[in-house]
């Protein structure tokens, strides 16, 4: 009974057990569902919820796109001359993933002895790019044959960085109208955050200055590139495609290289400007200003001793051509103007000339000291008398001579296609009680701006542009740089509707200027027949301006130049003159 109710016992242990284990497989069966249900949903989120992303995840890190620049279009002058084009050069780019090798610092400090670049700088432009930059990264251009053999000889710890043939702006002429054509640079960081929507990358360039920045969407081009498979090395595996890059549109300016260095040459190591223009459409057929600078140092990295040498010369990206100046005695042409057309000053009009001018107790200077008697509008021009055109400026007032001054462009910008030109200044009452605590226009300002002292201020270009109107019988012209605009502006050219004997009595006095004047210097045989007019600004402390404007030949004007000497302690005749003289030589000589 005993070993009955033990073995009783057992049995019922043991079917229990057996129970329990069947009322455990639907709770295992539930784990496992959930298990395997969640792998399945996670493998059909992954597969058909972000399929498309993950596999452009995957592709990224398969494929490599190595860019390629596109040919910045070349820069030509009026006769195919070449100002600016793109040579062949080497450049140094970096794969990303180097900043993530063990041995990073190694390779940035081989690289910037051998490149002559702080280690920091490359740092700097590597951190820029990022780990997931989408293709090289460029980090110096235009290496030397010695560099380029540095870092073969040591590809072993330099096997993330690639030379590769890159494309350089290059000046032929050098400094031949560096402040006309400007430079290209690489964009930083503030350009790069601006420009990027526009297809602009990490190490590119773009125009910074002069027709290369006012013209940068022409030149620039569309960037192309190669499509590579890598493996997860970063090494080649394959080609896969290829986009060509697109080169920018050539472009032809204006200028003529020829009267260009004559430009240069005539102003030498004076500070100034040269101008020159087709009186009959505005083409700008040269301008100079010096100091300058050559455009092909920014095609490679500048340091700081480079930099440094450029500031010595006093500012060399500075267009003189653009800024203003007191116009001097070549304001009388507007004087004379202002007097005939009011009428109340004649062609035919006499006033006697003293040794001053006296106005409120100021006394205005002949500048002979001595006068020149009576005399009218062709004897004033041409020996330029302050006293002549005094009177007649305090005779038609300040609001009539200003009213002309503005008529024949001065007081605004002329429109060029430039950067950083500035609109000189006309003042006038208003202007006056601005800065100066409410004191009103006088007399003494209007006698003062009859002579082209005082406030008034004038460029070289819209100075050009006043004889441009007297050469080409009374019409304003636009200036321009683009060649293919020579028509549209010859036919938007804007009348002052001089009466045809205004015209006829200051192209007389301007011829007279040459003929017998101030402006002898170009009473030359080596020229056609000129005009044109002198001036010397006062410019305390230092010593006075030398202006002289003047157009050729005379009966049929082909070209205006006006040349500025800043400071020069000269006579407009003496200094200015033998400028304009030397360019106009250049431009007639067949």
């Amino acid at each position: 009974m005993a070993f009955i109710s033990s073995y009783s016992k057992k049995e019922r242990e043991s079917n229990l057990t057996v129970g329990k284990q069947y009322q455990s497989i639907p709770i295992i069966l539930a784990i496992s569902l959930l298990i395997f249900g969640g792998i399945g949903w996670r493998l059909s989120f992954l597969q058909l919820q972000q399929g498309e992303a993950n596999l452009a995840k995957a592709e990224d890190n398969r494929v490599r796109i190595v860019p390629k620049p596109p040919v910045r279009g070349s820069i030509l002058d009026r006769k195919g001359r070449v100002l600016a084009t793109t040579r062949l050069s080497h450049s140094a780019y970096l794969w990303p993933k180097a900043q993530k090798q063990e041995n990073w610092q190694e390779i940035k400090e081989l690289l910037a002895q051998i490149l002559a670049i702080p280690a920091a700088e490359l740092q700097q432009r590597v951190e820029s790019a990022g780990y997931n930059y989408p293709s090289l990264i460029p980090i110096a251009r235009h290496l030397t044959p010695a560099q380029v053999t540095a870092i073969e000889e040591y590809r072993s710890q330099l096997q993330w960085v690639e030379v590769d043939i890159d494309k350089v702006r290059y000046y032929p002429q050098k400094n031949l109208a560096a402040h006309v054509l400007g430079y290209t640079g690489e964009l930083d960081r503030e350009e790069l955050a601006v420009k990027k929507s526009k297809g602009y990358r990490l190490g590119d360039v773009m125009g910074k200055m002069g027709v290369e920045a006012s013209y940068e969407d022409l030149l620039r081009g569309e960037w192309g590139g190669l499509k590579l498979e890598v493996d997860g090395a970063g090494r080649v595996l394959s080609f896969l495609g290829e986009k060509p890059a697109k080169s920018g549109k050539d472009i032809t300016l204006t200028l003529d290289a020829k009267v260009q260095k004559a430009a240069e040459a005539a102003l030498g190591t004076k500070r100034g400007a040269i101008v020159a223009i087709d009186p009959n459409n505005g083409a700008v057929l040269a301008m100079a200003s010096y100091p300058s600078f050559d455009p092909n140092i920014f095609s490679s990295r500048i340091t700081p001793e480079i930099w440094q040498e450029l500031q010595a010369e006093g500012n060399p990206f500075l267009n003189l051509a653009l800024r203003g100046f007191p116009p001097a005695s070549t304001f009388k042409i507007v004087t004379a103007t202002a007097g005939m057309e009011s009428g109340k000053y004649p062609p035919n009009t006499i006033l006697h000339t003293g040794p001053y001018l006296s106005v409120g107790g100021t006394n205005f200077g002949e500048w002979n000291k001595a006068g020149f008697g009576s005399i009218g509008y062709v004897t004033a021009l041409a020996w330029s008398s302050n006293t002549f055109h005094g009177q007649i400026g305090r005779g038609v007032g300040g609001e009539t001579l200003i009213k002309w001054a503005r008529l024949y462009g001065f007081g605004k910008k002329t429109g060029i296609e430039l950067k950083g030109e500035t609109a000189g200044l006309i003042a006038d009452d208003a202007w006056k009680r601005r800065n100066f605590n409410d004191w009103g226009w006088t007399v003494g300002d209007t006698v003062n701006m009859s002579i082209g002292q005082g406030f008034t201020s004038a460029t070289p270009l819209q100075v050009a542009v006043m004889f441009a109107a007297i050469a080409n019988n009374g019409y304003r012209v636009q200036p321009h740089l683009l060649q293919a605009d020579n028509q549209t502006y010859q036919q938007q050219k804007v009348s002052l509707n001089l009466k045809p004997e205004t015209l006829s009595t200051l192209r007389t006095g301007l011829r007279t200027v040459v003929a017998s004047g101030t402006g002898g210097r170009l009473n030359v045989p080596e020229l056609p027949p000129a005009a044109g007019k002198s001036g010397t600004a006062e410019a305390p402390p230092g010593e006075a301006h030398a202006w002289f404007g003047g157009f050729a030949p005379y009966d049929k004007p082909e070209i205006v130049v006006v040349a500025f000497a800043e400071h020069s302690g000269g006579g407009g005749g003496s200094v200015a003159a033998p400028l304009v003289r030397q360019v106009m030589e250049a431009y007639f000589k067949k």
